[in-house]
């Protein structure tokens, strides 16, 4: 492989990357120059100003309470499923296992219409949620609901294949020296899966900030009510508030950025875990 490499034009190394270089900077840095600079056009006390409206507001809370429920219950019931799949011989499983993928194979806005027929006053459970005054779609739990939907695949798709590459090993010897299943979770399963972990979290939650698609049809979009940032951006653009729109696009990024960085270092510490397992093994 070295000598095929070395035997290459000595351009197509520079050529790649200006190339490389040239993509980056018109769909990504020229972008987000563009989010920032317009955010910041009128000045930072115009800036500062628009986050204290109380309807930007409340789809910056709504946003965030909508990831501290979803990335919570879609990490529990990841790590279940995942344990489940990777420990367990059981009729179905790779059904269970294509299963985990609908969310990804379906769009999000079909997602949405599937909350829509199941909990609306038409839908399927629409007469019983009107007859208890139980309000899901159009409202906070309907937001709340789809984003989980839309993000549940992440932790448990990021967990398989590191604990099928771990094996059973390390927890049948814990089991056979007496300790018990919770015990070997917390002790043994949990250190080793720690770092695939916290990917799959950082991707379940910037996931849960950033929906669109699956989070429009159910939300009614309410202002104040049933906005999420995203919603919202897009709200205040249509409306030529452009300040505004780019502002709260701003923090999103921001966001967005902070949660790249933290998947860049966790990927690295990812990588050395691999790299003891291959040693390990060999």
């Amino acid at each position: 492989m070295s000598n095929v490499i070395n035997k290459e034009p000595p351009w197509v190394k520079p050529v790649l990357i200006i190339v490389s270089l040239i993509f980056m900077t018109i769909f990504i840095f020229i972008p987000l120059i563009t989010i920032f600079s317009s955010a910041f056009s009128s000045g930072l006390k115009a800036y500062t100003r628009i986050f204290r409206e109380k309807e930007i507001f409340s789809a910056i809370k709504l946003t965030l309470f909508t990831a501290l429920i979803c990335v919570p219950v879609n990490t529990v019931f990841g790590v279940m499923l995942a344990w489940a799949i990777t420990k367990f011989n059981f009729k179905g499983k790779n059904i269970l296992i294509t299963l985990i993928e609908v969310p990804f194979a379906i769009s999000p806005v079909i997602a949405g219409l599937l909350f829509i027929f199941l909990f609306s006053s038409f839908g399927w459970f629409g007469s019983w949620l009107v007859a208890h005054h139980i309000k899901i779609v159009f409202a906070v739990p309907g937001i709340v609901i789809a984003t989980a939907f839309v993000t549940f695949p992440f932790v448990s798709r990021e967990l398989i294949p590191l604990m099928q590459e771990l094996g059973k090993d390390d927890e049948e010897a814990a089991m056979t020296l007496g300790a018990g299943g919770l015990t070997t979770f917390f002790k043994i399963t949990l250190p080793n899966i720690k770092w695939g972990l916290l990917y799959g979290v950082v991707l379940t939650n910037a996931r849960s900030m950033g929906e669109f698609g699956a989070v429009a049809v159910v939300s009614g979009l309410v202002r104040g009510k049933t906005t999420t940032m995203p919603l919202y951006i897009d709200i205040l653009y249509n409306e030529y508030q452009f300040a505004a729109a780019f502002a709260v696009a701003s923090l999103l990024t921001l966001l967005a950025l902070v949660t790249l960085i933290v998947k860049t270092i966790v990927e690295h510490f990812i990588a050395l875990q691999r790299r003891e397992i291959i040693l390990k093994e060999t």
